[in-house]
Order: structure tokens, then sequence, then C-alpha cells
């Protein structure tokens, strides 16, 4: 009974490591990101994701053998896992797409509508309540974000709606991974996920080295092997980086509660904003720039104002 008392305490005690850690998150997920916006045009999209994918089973895998951890799923929970993997790989696959045509900031400030779409997902899916507050937030948000599509959409056209694309895919990717989450240990999780994912991929590769097809689509799967040590090295960051960012966001989980951390998570965007004037000269102008600043200001409303409602619900509870 002890043990069972004291150890949800233990989770949070250390919320500097926490916090140090999602700041790791918040560094390495755009900088991996801008490592495949640099091969974009060097390399077809679905070797880049078959590496991604690949580094997080070489990187993963060991560390399920030696703590032994359970991996192994039937039933549902093995079809979500499926399902969860799907959507893993088109989420990856649109946001790297888009990474060819769209500045680093850009691209990740637009996907940052996914917290509104959350939302809008769980009042119709999960049937959870969405206050007027909240309604208030999603569309000041959406509107934001509708600011930092506009200038990309008029420089490279239907492209830059990928990142909306992404943003949707990675809400229902949140959603399936709420069905599983007390299910399945999260590095084991993304291991067979990752395994997944090549079985998936590997038959398209070679579906394209054996009958390569013609066109656009011809071109984004047929590997090239690459030319320089410098492309193999972005390969092996882009998968290094990706796979270490999400086990940095689940490790400091454990250190520090969601409420702390949550915000922390829109440092992304300022963090890709530096990254991608470093290694690209970007910068959104001044209309992407206010669709940024009024983008993740919602988002912080909503993410102040469900801190707000859960400390009136426990309050009550504390002081009985």
């Amino acid at each position: 009974m002890s043990t069972q008392t004291h150890q949800p305490d233990a989770q949070f005690d250390r919320p500097l490591l926490g916090i140090l850690l999602m700041l790791g998150f918040c560094i390495s997920a755009p900088a991996g990101d801008a490592f495949a916006k640099i091969l974009g045009d060097r390399l077809p999209l679905l070797e880049l994701v078959m590496v991604r994918f690949a580094a997080q089973v070489i990187l993963l895998l060991p560390l399920v053998m030696i703590r032994r951890l359970p991996w192994r799923s039937s039933g549902t929970t093995l079809w979500l896992v499926i399902a969860r993997t799907v959507l893993h790989i088109l989420g990856i696959g649109m946001m790297f797409s888009a990474l060819r045509y769209l500045p680093l900031a850009d691209a990740i400030a637009i996907a940052f509508v996914m917290p509104f779409i959350m939302l809008i997902l769980g009042r119709f899916v999960l049937n959870e309540t969405i206050g007027r507050h909240r309604i208030f937030a999603c569309i000041v948000g959406f509107i934001g974000t509708l600011l930092v599509v506009q200038p990309s959409f008029a420089q490279v056209g239907a492209p830059a709606f990928l990142p909306l694309g992404v943003a949707v895919d990675f809400a229902l990717f949140m959603l399936v991974t709420r069905q599983i989450a007390r299910q399945a240990d999260p590095i084991a999780l993304q291991a067979v996920s990752g395994g997944i994912a090549l079985l998936i991929l590997i038959p398209l590769a070679l579906l394209g080295l054996v009958a390569p097809p013609e066109g656009l689509i011809g071109d984004a799967i047929i590997f090239k092997s690459p030319e320089t040590a410098g492309t193999w090295g972005y390969l092996a960051l882009i998968g290094a980086l990706g796979t270490i960012g999400h086990l940095l966001m689940t490790w400091s989980l454990r250190y520090a509660p969601s409420a702390t951390l949550a915000p922390m998570q829109y440092l992304e965007i300022p963090f890709a904003t530096i990254i991608g004037w470093l290694m690209f000269q970007d910068f959104p102008n001044g209309l992407a720039a206010i669709g940024i600043l009024v983008t993740t200001s919602a988002g912080l409303y909503i993410i102040w104002r469900e801190q707000a409602i859960a400390r009136r619900a426990t309050t009550p509870a504390a002081e009985n």
C-alpha cells in the first residue's frame, strides 16, 4: 500500500530535470526536421521516412531487451498499434514533404494547430465538453494559423497546407495513443511501432526497385544511394534526433507534471525559427510572424485554462 501511495509523488519530485528534458525535445525535434529539409531535394521521401523508423528500432530495441519490457500486444490493442503506426508514417511523410517547400518555423507553427484540432476531435469522438473559452481559443488559434499559411500559399501553393494535414494526422495519432497508453510501455511501443513501420515501408521500397513507377510518385519511392559522407551523417541525425526527441519528451513526464511541461512545448516554435535562420537564412515575414504569435498565445491560453480548471477541481478535495 505504501508503495502505491508514494510512487506517483516520486515521479514529480524533480521538476527541473523534467523541464530540461522537455527543453531537449524542443531543440532536437526541429533540428531533426531541419536535416530532413536539407536532404529533401537530395533523397526520395520514402528513403527519409524509412531511415527515421529504422533508427527508432535500432536505438530502442536494445532498451526493450535489456530492460525486458513487455512488447507483445493482441486483439484490439494490436490493431490500435498498427493504426497508430500508419498515422505516424503519414504524419512524418507529410512533414518531410512540407519542409521541401516551406521555411522550418512556418511549417512547425502551422502544425501547432494540432491542440485545437484535438479539442474538436475530443468533443465529437470522445464526447468531451468544450466550453466557450476553448471554442474562442480554437477560433483565434486557427486564424493565427491562416495568417502563417497565407504568405506561404502565395509562394508555394497547395504544399502550404501540408502542415495542416500533419496537425490533423497527429491529433488522431494522439487520440489513438491515449487509447493504448495504459496497456503499453512507451519505449516498447515506439520500438514495436518502428518495426511495424518497416514492415509496411520495405515492400513499397522493393516495389519501387522491381517495378519503378513513373512521375512524381516514382521520384518519391525510388531509392538513391547517398553520394557523400555528409549525406550519410544527415540521415543518421534525422533518425537519431527524431527518436531521442521522443524519448526526452516521454522521460520528461516522469519527473514533472504535464501541466508544467505543456506550455514548454511551444518553445519548439522559437527554436525552429532560430535553427531555420542559422541553417537556411529563413525568417518568418511580418504576417507569418504575427500568425505565429497569435497561434502560440491561443495555445498557451488553452493550457492556462485547463490548469485553472484542474486547480478548481482539486482544491475542495485538498481542503477536505
